[in-house]
């Protein structure tokens, strides 16, 4: 289960960076445009807002996946795996909770945004539901790449393999990023 919910999570990413390239060339093209030919598409701050709040939704699911969000793992590094394990477990349910609490207040926004026909104030007049939706579809996501690994964390929890649950949900080791390193550098050549 998890490797389908990470695999849509990894499209999911790889659209994001590619919407994030779309925003800047459209950021330059406004720039240009505006400087050399004197018109702009007064609507660049409304769109690319939009841009930049789904590419961050849609990245959420596959950064937790990858074990990339930024930790601060000080003292829990140093405890064996069996005491980690349990921590590892309470810290992904606090996420949890936080996820879902951010789609419930997505989607109520949806909802309104449906409710009242919104449009945002722009040259564009956009249906404030496409863009809100769009970002509700990334933190559901998200909240969906949570309970996928609290219920592997739990059976593994439950079966005694602390030390796998460990290597799904703690720290990314110096190991793992030199291996990603590499890996860059190995799709980087021709």
């Amino acid at each position: 289960m998890r490797r389908g919910v990470s695999g849509v999570a990894a499209l999911m990413a790889y659209l994001a960076g590619w919407n994030y390239l779309a925003c800047a060339l459209f950021i330059t093209f406004d720039i240009v445009a505006r400087n050399f030919f004197g018109f702009s598409s007064r609507a660049t701050v409304e769109v690319t807002g939009y841009m930049l709040a789904c590419g961050i939704a849609w990245a959420l699911a596959h950064t937790l996946a990858t074990r990339a969000h930024i930790r601060v793992d000080v003292l829990l590094n140093r405890w064996p795996a069996r005491l980690r394990a349990p921590l590892h477990i309470f810290s992904l349910l606090l996420l949890g909770v936080f996820a879902l609490f951010c789609a419930w207040a997505a989607w109520s926004l949806v909802d309104e945004s449906m409710l009242f026909n919104a449009h945002d104030n722009s040259a564009l007049r956009i249906p404030l539901v496409v863009p809100q939706g769009i970002w509700f579809a990334g933190i559901a996501a998200f909240v969906v790449m949570v309970a996928v690994l609290l219920l592997e964390s739990l059976l593994l929890l439950l079966t005694g393999r602390g030390a796998q649950l460990d290597g799904l949900l703690g720290s990314r080791s110096i190991d793992d990023e030199t291996q990603e390193a590499l890996d860059a550098v190995r799709m980087a050549k021709p």
